[in-house]
């Protein structure tokens, strides 16, 4: 009989961790803040298309996940060719939203309250995230962009791989999806790494974001 009850214990474990794992992405390379890249003389200049331009983003917890979008405040990139050589970018945190959950549902409103509230993103004290690029490279035959995310003030340099296409005066630039470790700026709510006594009902510390931009030549 224990061994049995065992054995339920330990398909419950790999269910549980199996769902708030499931589909995510690979991890950004992460580490300490590094001086912004600068533009050459031969760059060209794009702003961003706010309205065009999207952060898509997931979370992940034991019974599932949710997943939605925030915008641009505004954004510069500086392209030599079809290669990025420096740029920032403010996000609208105010913009988020909640797309797995219908908008008229209580639902929808009760997380997305959360999501602002300080247990998240403290979008009343922390209106922008922002982005500076610190610099490109190639790996494992991907182009890689580096930079500075800045998270309720909190700056981390990450490392994820993108795509950067030319479409006449158009710069698209888009990201594979990417994951974060919320904690490291400072989002711990429900984190199972920081608090240990939650059980199953944690919410895994990884954010999943792919970034969507659309720039005009300036």
């Amino acid at each position: 009989m224990k061994i049995k009850f065992k054995t339920i214990l330990f398909v419950s474990a790999l269910a549980v961790a199996f769902v708030g794992c499931k589909d995510k992405a690979k991890e950004a390379k992460t580490s300490s803040a590094e001086a912004a890249a600068k533009a050459e003389a031969a760059t060209v200049k794009y702003v961003a298309d706010a309205e065009a331009s999207t952060i898509e983003w997931k979370g992940f917890k034991p019974t599932g996940t949710h997943n939605g979008t925030i915008k641009l405040d505004s954004g510069v990139v500086n392209v030599s060719g079809s290669t990025v050589e420096s740029g920032s970018f403010l996000v609208d945190m105010g913009t988020i939203t909640v797309l797995d959950i219908p908008a008229d549902n209580e639902g929808n409103g009760k997380l997305l309250g959360h999501l602002k509230s300080p247990d998240f993103f403290d979008v009343e004290n922390h209106a922008n995230a922002a982005f500076e690029v610190t610099g490109i490279s190639e790996a494992e035959g991907k182009t890689m962009l580096s930079g500075n995310l800045a998270i309720k003030g909190i700056k981390q340099n990450v490392t994820f791989p993108v795509n950067v296409s030319m479409d006449g005066d158009t710069m698209m630039l888009t990201s594979e999806a990417f994951t974060i470790d919320r904690t490291k700026w400072d989002i711990k709510y429900k984190s199972k790494s920081i608090f240990g006594d939650l059980g199953d009902k944690f919410i895994n510390d990884e954010i999943e974001l792919k970034v969507n931009i659309t720039a005009k030549k300036a």
